[in-house]
């Protein structure tokens, strides 16, 4: 039986955003994220297909949307997804308290430097120009600190989550 794209939507939007909010722990990221999945398989899939390789499909691209993700914004590589752990991982969003102390968690584990450069970029949401003014910093320097600082909260999260 074939389905519209509207129910195709409608029937896997919130998965879709569950999983990409219990990879990056905020609403904006997991709704623009969650957009970007419908739109990069609204032209390859096919509305012939059944409801189990639509969700497949719908991950595999989810997986493809997140690695860019964070290749692009934070240079870690994440290549798989485990969408029944994952979705699980955040009632979404009823459980941001969680995320929140998590993050506060791993912001304290940072350098002063590092941790006010990634709260200035992502919870001030400043541009890297910005951040770099009020740093009192070159862009460039600013753009080193936050590499430097994401590879060092990575490090913070994994220990957090073992």
């Amino acid at each position: 039986m074939e389905q519209d794209w509207e129910s195709i939507y409608r029937d896997n939007v919130d998965r879709i955003y569950r999983l990409m909010y219990s990879r990056v722990g905020n609403r904006p990221d997991a709704e623009d994220l969650t957009s970007e999945v419908f739109k990069a398989a609204l032209r390859p899939l096919r509305l012939s297909s059944s409801p189990p390789e639509i969700r497949g499909y719908l991950t595999v691209t989810a997986q493809t949307v997140l690695a860019n993700h964070w290749s692009v914004r934070f240079g870690i590589e994440v290549t798989t997804l485990d969408p029944d752990t994952e979705a699980d991982c955040y009632d979404e969003p009823g459980d941001e308290v969680k995320a929140q102390r998590r993050v506060a968690k791993i912001l304290s584990a940072l350098p002063d430097r590092y941790r006010h450069v990634l709260e200035l970029r992502f919870l001030q949401s400043m541009s890297l120009r910005e951040a770099a003014v009020v740093m009192g910093v070159s862009v460039g320097n600013a753009k080193v600190l936050q590499h430097r600082a994401l590879r060092l909260a990575a490090q913070q999260l994994e220990e957090v989550q073992t």
